[in-house]
């Protein structure tokens, strides 16, 4: 005959199974399968350059993106990458999904002005945004851009205060980054050597000493610098993918030898490559958050539309695999980014 303890057992298994339901739930709630894509603009549906920040004003994520107007057909040349703000998305969920909520109030401009690739950062409760200006609206490439230091305290109105004197009157993308003595480095895109990368340096975010270095001679743009699995990385768009980069010294960068997100995904407006991206380190995982141009297929090669001008934003999961960034666009991305750290910031 079976004990007692043996015969109630199987009603002590269920019991704890029962209990602990609620903590499984709480568990699986944790994180969210994140949308693919992840956003589109509802205006002219042409985002792109995204950078993702915490808002603590209002307890929430916000994206900040280049908007171009991809659904104004009639526009020629490149134009329709021109005449537009900065937009901005939030997500409650922790970065799943997003939703359209407004355009920056940018209170520095010209007739016919354009801002283009966001750089958003926090420091001791001021948010400060280091912002590509384009003084009008071209249909070629050929004209002087720069960079201006805005900041705002809720992330909506931004009050202008100054334009940066950096290496040429083509200085666009930029990318500020803490160094390991508390000081600011900016990596930016001159555009006037070989669109390489240069950098400057500041103490207080708002003064800031050109090196006049080129710390990246390839080709490429949007240049975003982080710190993950103990090493600096760089990440460019290369145009072909993302070209990655690694450093001890956060000056001297060595390229490892493939791109990411270079061949083309399954997923829904993912089967192109990714371009100028954004980057949330979040714990011991890293996220890219980048933009597509889906109808730029092989089928429509030289064709100027619509359909080919459109953008996605999409985000993937980054790996670590001996020594080097891999990311595998397929694999579905599980999210949910929770506030960062007041001290880190």
């Amino acid at each position: 005959m079976p004990s007692e303890s043996i015969k109630f057992k199987p009603f002590l298994i269920v019991a704890i199974l029962l209990l602990n339901i609620p903590l499984f739930l709480q568990a699986q709630d944790k994180v969210r399968l994140a949308d693919k894509p992840l956003f589109r603009d509802p205006v002219y549906d042409g985002a792109a350059d995204p950078t993702i920040i915490w808002n603590r004003k209002e307890n929430r994520w916000f994206m900040f993106y280049t908007n171009r107007r991809a659904n104004e057909e009639q526009l020629d040349g490149v134009s329709w990458v021109h005449g537009t703000r900065i937009g901005i998305a939030e997500s409650l969920d922790g970065g799943a999904t997003w939703q359209y909520r407004d355009t920056c109030d940018i209170q520095y401009r010209m007739e016919g002005y354009t801002h283009w690739a966001p750089e958003v950062i926090e420091h001791k409760g001021n948010y400060h945004m280091y912002l590509t200006y384009v003084p009008g609206v071209f249909n070629e490439w050929g004209h002087p851009r720069w960079i201006v230091h805005l900041t705002s305290k809720n992330m909506i109105n931004w009050k202008f205060e100054s334009k940066l004197e950096l290496a040429s009157d083509r200085c666009i993308d930029a990318c500020v980054f803490r160094l390991p003595d508390g000081k600011w480095r900016m990596y930016y895109n001159n555009e006037r050597d070989g669109k390489s990368m240069y950098y400057a340096d500041s103490n207080d975010l708002y003064n800031w000493k050109d090196s006049g270095k080129k710390v990246v001679g390839d080709r490429g743009e949007g240049p975003v610098v982080f710190r993950w699995m103990n090493k600096n990385w760089m990440l460019c768009d290369a145009w072909d993918g993302l070209s990655v980069f690694s450093s001890d010294d956060l000056i001297n960068w060595q390229r490892q030898g493939n791109n990411i997100l270079q061949k083309p995904g399954k997923g829904k407006d993912d089967k192109v490559m990714g371009g100028h991206p954004g980057v949330v380190v979040h714990g011991d995982k890293a996220f890219v958050f980048y933009f597509t141009h889906p109808g730029r297929v092989p089928d429509n090669k030289r064709v100027d539309n619509y359909r080919t001008r459109r953008s996605s934003i999409q985000v993937a999961q980054l790996e670590y695999t001996d020594g080097k960034i891999t990311c595998d666009r397929d694999k579905p991305v599980y999210i949910n980014l929770s506030e960062p750290d007041k001290k880190n910031n």
